[in-house]
């Protein structure tokens, strides 16, 4: 078996002196594991990228709110305005933002979706690698092959610190989301390695010490509207790192420091709903409303 790949560092080297891209070395170590050979691990990629499509477009034609009546049509609400006037950022940003909030609405409707890294984040990679591919004609191999990039840089992160707001808060769900899906799509806009692993960078470092402060215990508030926001956020690293602007921290570092600051991190803002915007005096009334 391959040696296991755990820094972004090692990464960046290996692809340097094996000639390959980070997607190629990624199946090429999965598959030296034994378990699958590289064309099922593509396989593999293949049904996740097929879940997110689906999932996108049962979200974007429902409105059936979520067991607790707090969510469900905002992705709705979102279509109307921009079939009414447009987004100021253009038509992939609308895409992205509506794609974000059927996906992260589904999951709410208990329907199929793929965790990447995690439930609460699912809207996020799927919105910008799917918005974008539809857009700008990418093929279905490339998309594989913009997943696959994405996993690895949540693969690398997660040999650190487990991606749970439980442990880390919502930097280590939506944040490393959206440092994965700046990674896939500046893969896809043609980046070479050093600029994809400098997307990361740039997208994992502004979210640091993002809290995990679910309203009523439940993966809504703030977690739906989190999904779009923090996908714009993926384009905009990703648009850094292509106009050649990096990150001066280096992204191992990153990673640590986003570990320190989860363990920092008070346990009431990790997934536990005893603070930040879980005990606002709204969300106790929302809370109670529940119960009842």
């Amino acid at each position: 078996m391959e040696n296991i790949i755990t820094t972004f560092r090692q990464l960046y080297y290996t692809c340097k002196e094996k000639n390959k891209k980070i997607y190629e070395t990624a199946v090429s170590y999965e598959a030296s594991k034994g378990e699958y050979s590289e064309s099922e691990v593509r396989f593999q990629a293949k049904k996740s990228l097929e879940a997110m499509k689906e999932a996108i477009k049962v979200g974007l034609n429902s409105t059936e709110p979520s067991p607790s009546g707090m969510s469900g049509d905002d992705c709705g609400k979102l279509q109307k305005k921009f079939n009414a006037s447009g987004s100021v950022l253009g038509k992939t940003a609308q895409k992205i933002m509506t794609y974000a909030l059927a996906t992260s609405e589904q999951n709410l409707r208990m329907g199929i979706i793929a965790a990447c890294p995690t439930a609460g984040s699912c809207g996020i990679v799927p919105s910008v690698l799917i918005a974008y591919a539809e857009d700008n004609n990418i093929s279905e191999d490339e998309q594989i092959n913009a997943l696959i990039t994405a996993g690895e840089v949540g693969r690398i992160v997660s040999v650190k610190m487990a991606l749970a707001g439980a442990v880390g808060g919502c930097q280590a769900e939506c944040g490393v989301a959206s440092a994965m899906a700046s990674a896939a799509l500046t893969q896809m806009r043609g980046g070479n390695i050093k600029q994809i692993i400098n997307a990361a960078a740039l997208a994992l470092k502004n979210v640091l010490g993002l809290t995990c402060d679910p309203v009523c215990g439940l993966v809504e508030i703030p977690c739906v509207k989190r999904n779009p926001f923090l996908a714009i956020h993926a384009v905009t690293a990703s648009e850094l790192a292509m106009a050649g602007i990096i990150s001066k921290i280096p992204p191992d570092e990153i990673v640590d420091a986003m570990e320190q600051t989860g363990k920092l991190m008070s346990p009431l803002l990790k997934e536990s709903s005893q603070g930040g915007l879980a005990k606002t005096k709204t969300a106790i009334a929302l809370e109670k409303n529940i119960l009842k």
